[in-house]
């Protein structure tokens, strides 16, 4: 399962407040029980109309499971202690789950 999440971040983030972002962002990638996780700014490609290139920053994390998606999201204190720290630096979040066929 993949777990694609998009962040905008609030424009008036001190330097200060996006290097803890960046920071924080970075050691969810290295969660141990991850498949795999990666962390990313918007491609520089050209623009096309089906191209949101609008957010800050992206994870992308894959799971070996659903059951690890869900301890992710209810008992990951790493996942947690990133939201506590940074959930005021932004102003949106989206989510898109997707489980390849």
């Amino acid at each position: 399962m993949f777990h694609c999440v998009y962040f905008w971040l609030k424009k008036d983030l001190s330097a200060e407040d996006r290097a803890t972002f960046e920071n924080e962002l970075d050691l969810v990638t290295k969660i141990s029980y991850l498949a795999q996780a990666w962390k990313g700014k918007p491609a520089e490609v050209p623009a096309r109309p089906v191209c949101d290139q609008s957010f800050d920053w992206s994870l992308v994390v894959q799971f070996k499971s659903i059951a690890d998606h869900d301890f992710y999201q209810s008992g990951c204190k790493d996942h947690q202690r990133f939201v506590d720290a940074c959930k005021t630096f932004w102003d949106k979040v989206l989510i898109y789950d997707m489980t390849p066929q």
